[in-house]
């Protein structure tokens, strides 16, 4: 169903996209710190609960994707528009939920999560949270019409608009910051205006009648229960998964903090530069997204097979290159952080022993988008809470706290995670024919 031609016109896109999202944050650090350290400490405060609800609006945002994939993989494209319009409507309305929370409940809801803080740390959180929560609504209208996009098998308007957005964003943040001194109003405005450029542009070009998914007429968003039900089948089990996931990692953070500063340095250096390595993984799983969808719409659920194995294997030939890289250069990409010789060694140590265990990663994190694809999603859901909660954390506070093996405890931790998660995923994936439903 697939050329050669078309696994590149989706994948190479996404790839880009991630790369440019993990590049743009990366220097959005460096331009938070001009302002000051409180300022830093309160917008990383309210990033932790900003990412959580940007993951939430993307899991909606697949499980519409999902829906239109399968219905353009029956060649119904009528019903792949209305499907659309269903998921525009949820996501704008669960967003404008988020927001009116966000804005009513601003400093009860941040010394509720994050206890009592200094009070210079509080004020510039709950700037940064008033002004960024006001994006909400922008941000579910891009990740609907991203996701749409994708299920067309076009991955390169996302890509442009995601370029178009970050290029606003770090302009409107050296003006701010450097220019006008705004403090964390300069870092915080520049976010809202990118976002909103963003989902202006998107909701434009998904109207464009060239597309095979768009909102035609605004009576698309009249909610139809049946079809919404179908998003949300695979939508809030993938949500409670990224949300779980977040939570997790917020308890791993504590546990880190308890071991020292240069344990918390070379974690946090570590943690930064690996992420690299999940980015190809991440892009193909979006693209799994598109492909098994539309094939299991078509009742082709050999091709699921032959293109979720193709694919899973493009990710370790990429991680391959990238592993030995990494593994080769450990010292010097660590030497970039300007760390402590003592923190240095440990986030040297860290990446080479990641870079070992990425041998199982594509298994236990990018099969799982197949399956989601094939409305398998609950099962994911169940696997990753249970996992990340019973081994990823509780073997890392057994290491830690008991075994006394410090942040490369952690590591481990989150190494048997993704062993038990492999297993598990590559059993359900051997029956996905079984398994896979298409929409009716």
């Amino acid at each position: 169903m697939f050329s050669r031609k078309d696994l590149t016109g989706l994948l190479a896109p996404l790839i880009v996209e991630q790369i440019l999202a993990v590049l743009v944050g990366m220097v959005a650090v460096v331009m938070v710190a001009a302002v000051g350290e409180a300022a830093v400490s309160g917008v990383s405060l309210v990033d932790a609960i900003n990412i959580l609800i940007i993951q939430i609006l993307s899991a909606l945002a697949t499980g519409g994707a999902v829906i239109s994939a399968q219905y353009l993989g029956k060649k119904q494209s009528v019903n792949a528009c209305k499907a659309a319009g269903q998921l525009m409507g949820v996501t704008a309305l669960f967003s404008l939920v988020l927001t009116f929370a966000a804005l009513a409940g601003n400093r009860l809801l941040l010394r509720m999560i994050f206890g009592n803080v200094e009070p210079e740390v509080m004020d510039a959180a709950v700037i940064y949270f008033q002004i960024t929560a006001l994006s909400y609504p922008f941000i579910a209208i891009y990740n609907s019409c991203a996701a749409l996009f994708r299920s067309m098998g076009n991955a390169k308007i996302s890509m442009f608009v995601s370029l178009v957005m970050n290029v606003v964003n770090i302009v409107g943040n050296t003006i701010c910051v450097y220019g006008l001194h705004m403090g964390v109003e300069g870092v915080a405005y520049p976010t809202l205006i990118s976002r909103i450029v963003a989902a202006v542009m998107m909701f434009y070009l998904i109207q464009n009648p060239d597309n095979v998914v768009r909102i035609r007429r605004l009576s698309e968003l009249k909610p139809d229960f049946k079809m919404i039900k179908n998003i949300l089948v695979v939508g809030i089990p993938n949500g409670l998964e990224n949300g779980m996931f977040q939570f997790g990692k917020i308890a791993l953070q504590s546990l880190v903090s308890s071991l020292g500063t240069a344990a918390i340095a070379s974690y946090a250096v570590a943690s930064n530069l690996v992420t690299l390595l999940y980015l190809p993984g991440n892009a193909i799983g979006l693209g799994l997204i598109t492909i098994v969808g539309q094939c299991v719409g078509a009742g082709e659920i050999k091709q699921v097979k032959y293109y979720s194995r193709l694919l899973v294997g493009i990710n370790y030939g990429i991680l391959l290159v990238l592993c030995t890289v990494m593994v080769l250069f450990s010292d010097q990409l660590v030497s970039i952080y300007n760390l402590s010789p003592q923190a240095a060694q440990i986030s040297a140590q860290m990446i080479v022993v990641h870079c070992f265990a990425m041998i199982v990663w594509p298994i236990s994190f990018t099969v799982p988008y197949a399956l989601r694809a094939s409305m398998d999603a609950k099962f994911t859901m169940m696997v990753s809470v249970f996992s990340m909660w019973l081994f990823r954390i509780g073997t890392s506070y057994l290491f830690v706290q008991v075994m006394n093996l410090g942040v490369m405890g952690i590591w481990y931790g989150m190494f048997i995670d993704w062993f038990f998660r492999a297993v598990i995923f590559a059993l359900r994936f051997r029956g996905i024919e079984k398994r896979a439903v298409s929409v009716s």
